[in-house]
């Protein structure tokens, strides 16, 4: 055999497309899809508030860390939200305050393991009639 490579096609990324009036909720709903694919947000009851903040270079990969932070919460500290707020939105800086608990697979119905926020097809476009963010997911 000869040496080399050959790119192969894997089916294993997903995508969010998330809308809102403004970025700030284009972004929240963003996480909401996250979430709702690693879990049933409506097992997860939100008991502990954590205070996040990420910054970014511009806004796409403001929304990758961001994104990213809240998978590192699951997969890194067992913590997993259901409820969302965005105090502040900026260009390169977003602060927010995530409500959840504790992983417990005995309550929590977990549904699908999400490796890694990606930048294939990365999209943050503010429109006249409103934003819409898309991102996909490496499952």
């Amino acid at each position: 055999m000869d040496e080399g490579y050959r790119i192969l096609e894997h089916p294993a990324d997903m995508g969010i497309e998330a809308t809102g009036p403004d970025l700030k909720s284009a972004f929240r709903q963003a996480a909401l899809g996250l979430i709702s694919i690693i879990v049933d947000p409506a097992s997860v009851d939100p008991r502990v508030q954590k205070a996040v903040i990420v910054q970014g270079t511009d806004s796409e990969n403001l929304l990758v860390k961001w994104l990213s932070e809240i998978l590192y919460l699951y997969d890194g500290e067992d913590f997993v939200t259901s409820a969302i707020t965005i105090r502040k939105l900026a260009a390169t800086e977003l602060e927010a305050v995530l409500a959840g608990e504790a992983v417990d697979e005995n309550k929590h119905r977990l549904k699908m393991d999400v490796k890694a926020i990606t930048y294939h097809q990365l999209k943050v476009e503010e429109r006249q009639d409103g934003c819409v963010v898309s991102v996909f997911l490496d499952i």
